[in-house]
Parts: structure tokens; sequence; C-alpha cells
């Protein structure tokens, strides 16, 4: 073999920094373009990873606020039975009144309206003294069931001097309409 000539090892210099430099920036800008792709890939899993956990926060918070009515209320509705709600609700009703010292008068149960997710109506009528009725009106959200005060009257009680009359309607809320309407997609 010859040896090469200075201008000949030049060119091969030249010919072997031009193809350096090719498959430099060639092979670099593969290795931008999927190093790109990665970085985009794992955005897209980090946002949603983020979206997942605001969900999550967004439900514990349901969640949180869900078991504080319950303590406030001291309702559970998995434990309501629709069939006996209206009964241990009456019941729960005239005990209460009964503890705190009030005479009961009538009492009416009728059928809610079914439009506006009610179960029934309880229509009832108590006397005793001020502070009795005040702390019956107070015990009422305590009792353990979807209960909501329609309509309050009080008033003098005129068979008994010193004593107030109080008519309260009471209506109870029925819970399993109302899960079946959210279950149901909105269209």
């Amino acid at each position: 073999m010859q040896p090469l000539s200075n201008r000949d090892k030049r060119a091969l210099r030249l010919g072997a920094f031009g193809l350096s430099l090719y498959l430099v920036l060639f092979g670099g800008f593969r290795l931008v373009t999927s190093l790109e792709a990665s970085r985009n890939r794992s955005l897209g899993v980090l946002q949603e990873a983020q979206k997942i956990h605001g969900e999550l926060v967004a439900h514990e918070n349901d969640v949180l606020k869900v078991e504080k009515l319950r303590k406030l209320f001291s309702m559970d509705p998995t434990k309501l039975s629709r069939a006996t709600l209206v009964g241990q609700a009456s019941a729960a009703i005239q005990n209460a009144a009964a503890s705190s010292g009030l005479a009961l008068g009538p009492i009416r149960e009728s059928a809610g309206r079914t439009p506006a997710n009610e179960l029934a109506t309880i229509q009832l009528e108590m006397s005793g003294p001020a502070p009795a009725i005040l702390g019956m009106i107070q015990k009422l959200p305590s009792l353990g069931f979807p209960l909501f005060m329609d309509a309050v009257q009080i008033s003098q009680d005129p068979t008994k001097p010193g004593a107030t009359k109080l008519n309260l309607s009471i209506v109870i809320l029925d819970f399993e309409r109302w899960k079946r309407e959210e279950e149901a997609p909105n269209a």
C-alpha cells in the first residue's frame, strides 16, 4: 500500500470530521426528538395523576362532609328502613316531646308529596312552657331521621294560663328516592 500524502490525509480527516459531524447532528436530533416524546408522555401521565388526585381529594372532602352531617344529625341513611321510617320517626318525635315535658295533642300523619321527595308529613300539637317548646325544636335535628320542619306556629295556649301551644308540621324526606335520582344520568 502506498503512503498517504498530506493532501490525502487532510481529505480523510475532513471526511471523517464531516461524517462524524453528520452522525452527531443526526443522532443528536433523533435523541432530542425521542427525549422530547418521552418528556411529553411523562407530563401527560403527571397531569392525569394530578387530575385523579384532585378527584380523590374532592371525594375525601365529600366523605368528611357526610360524616360530619351524620354525626351532627345522629342519622345513618343506610340503617333507615323505608317501611317503618314514618312510624319510627313519629315515635321518636313523641318521645322527644314527652322528655321535654310537653303535653301532646292530636297527631296527624299523611302521605308526602311525591315530586318533592317526601315520604310523609306529620302534623302535631303540643303545649307546655316556652323553654320546653324551644328545647323540643332544638332536639328535632338530632333525632336520627331525615326530618324537615315545614311549618312552625307558636301561640299562647288559651286552656292553660302561662302555657304555650306549638303547632308543628314535619316532613319526612325520602332518601331512597333522592339516591335513585342522583344515580340517573343527566340528559
